[in-house]
């Protein structure tokens, strides 16, 4: 696998959220079938050590299905349904998800493996039956936040002790406004220093 200037992320909670994460960072994470296959083997929907290489002709349907469930997740944490995005959305779901079963690993513990090999229609159902489900369960939904990061547009559950986590990730947002805070009151200091 190629060497890239960004890294995928799986700490959203969930699949669906993953995916919507893939298109908010400056660039395209989804540029290639390379960058498609391990955001499915990294989102868990492909079992680890199977070769799966996803088709690059398969990008635009996980492409055009992210920009659904991104406007159906955002219009039901504004309040704003988004019923077009969501007609889309439970039409990737009505699909057959992936057939899988349990096999028998080298060290004698089961794993799941496919029956047999998924078809991009397949794996699209997955993601969206997965957005259907935490739309659907009030206990999930009702964790859906959007990371108050600067310039960071990702969403994410909020799994904390609590429910108050601000940001998508402590160790990247969150530590990026403790550094941009740390600036604001030095400066705020220097100014002062200078006023004196």
């Amino acid at each position: 696998m190629g060497s890239y200037a960004y890294e995928l992320r799986f700490d959203s909670g969930r699949i669906c959220l993953d995916l919507v994460a893939t298109g908010v960072h400056p660039v395209e994470q989804l540029d290639c079938g390379e960058r498609l296959t391990a955001w499915l083997a990294g989102a868990g929907l492909v079992p680890p050590d199977t070769a799966h290489p996803a088709d690059p002709a398969w990008l635009s349907g996980f492409i055009e299905l992210r920009e659904y469930v991104r406007q159906l997740v955002r219009g039901e944490i504004a309040g704003r349904p988004a019923d077009a995005a969501l007609d889309r959305v439970n039409a990737y779901a009505s699909g057959s998800p992936p057939a899988l079963k349990a096999v028998r690993h080298p060290d004698g513990t089961l794993v799941k493996a496919f029956a047999a090999a998924p078809d991009r229609d397949a794996l699209l159902a997955a993601v969206a039956r997965d957005t259907v489900d935490l739309l659907t369960d009030p206990e999930a939904r009702a964790l859906l936040r959007q990371c108050e990061g600067d310039n960071c547009a990702r969403l994410y559950l909020d799994t904390s002790r609590g429910h108050r986590r601000r940001w998508c990730s402590s160790e990247i947002c969150g530590n990026r406004e403790r550094v941009a805070r740390h600036r604001r009151r030095a400066a705020l200091g220097a100014r002062a220093q200078v006023g004196t």
